[in-house]
């Protein structure tokens, strides 16, 4: 019936949409699956290249290895901690700045805008970043990887869209209730922010999931050592053969099946946590994009 509707032209675009829809959803899943396949596969098949989405081989040798590393725990906790701590920083600091902008009576508001705005221009730069690092002495500890980049500029903005399009109605019933600027911020706004809050904390998150650079500039006792620093160890810097030789003293390596296997271990946590907030990620993906 909706087909009988549509004019040929709504039907070709239909048809091109879903074909590009479904290239580009083929493009993002076959990288995922081909190193699923292969971290299941034997180290034979993998290096003949006989591998594709389904496991040739199927073994969990590999998955053994890897959660037997001895620094993987350790790792997995540092990121973890970093993760978490990171993006309750990162929140709260966002919230700070977002709040008082979207304030359309706040004394000094475009001075503050233009603040905000010009690190999403002008980057301070690595060198500079790592000398006020260094000499704050954060070098080696966790502040080093959570404090640097706690805050961006365009999720304050995207924020603060969000915080405009809250009714100024209900901030002056919850006055006349008798709540304080803090109470209506905690009782009022953020709750009503909540789809905004949980999609920016989901980009903090996986920034900070993902990030390998500061632990690796800014780190230097392995104890510290977030996992993705792990990961560049073993599959950038080709020292799988080393690694596993020094730990587990086994000339029947699986380098390859390693390498893929450590890839799906440090990606499954985002992956598990991802459809728990999905419609929240779906609801804040939507925000600020209509009005009235």
């Amino acid at each position: 019936m909706v087909f009988r509707r549509m004019t040929l032209g709504g039907l070709a675009f239909s048809c091109i949409n879903a074909l590009v829809l479904g290239l580009i959803v083929v493009m993002t899943l076959y990288p995922f699956l081909y190193v699923v396949s292969a971290s299941l596969s034997e180290q034979l098949y993998i290096q003949q290249g006989r591998i594709g989405i389904i496991p040739m081989g199927f073994q969990l040798e590999a998955y053994k290895r890897v959660l037997e590393f001895p620094m993987l725990g350790r790792s997995y906790l540092n990121t973890i901690l970093y993760t978490a701590l990171g993006t309750a920083i990162s929140l709260v600091l966002t919230v700070c700045a977002a709040y008082p902008m979207s304030r359309r009576d706040l004394p000094g508001r475009k001075l503050m805008t233009s603040i905000v705005l010009i690190p999403m221009l002008f980057g301070g730069g690595l060198i500079p970043t790592f000398l006020v690092v260094n000499a704050l002495g954060m070098r080696d500890s966790i502040w080093a990887i959570v404090i640097p980049a706690a805050v961006t500029s365009f999720y304050v903005f995207i924020q603060r869209t969000f915080f405009e399009q809250i009714p100024l109605e209900l901030e002056d019933a919850a006055k006349i209730d008798g709540c304080s600027m803090v109470q209506t911020l905690f009782k009022i706004i953020l709750p009503l922010a909540l789809p905004s809050l949980v999609t920016i904390g989901l980009f903090y998150a996986v920034n900070e999931w993902n990030s390998f650079f500061p632990a690796m500039i800014y780190l230097n006792d392995e104890k510290l050592f977030p996992v993705q620093i792990l990961l560049r160890a073993i599959v950038i810097q080709n020292q799988t053969d080393q690694v596993l030789v020094d730990v587990f003293d086994d000339k029947n390596l699986l380098s390859e099946s390693i390498k893929y296997s450590t890839l799906v271990v440090a990606t499954l946590p985002i992956l598990i946590v991802y459809p728990f907030i999905q419609k929240y990620f779906v609801q804040g993906s939507m925000m600020g994009s209509i009005k009235g």
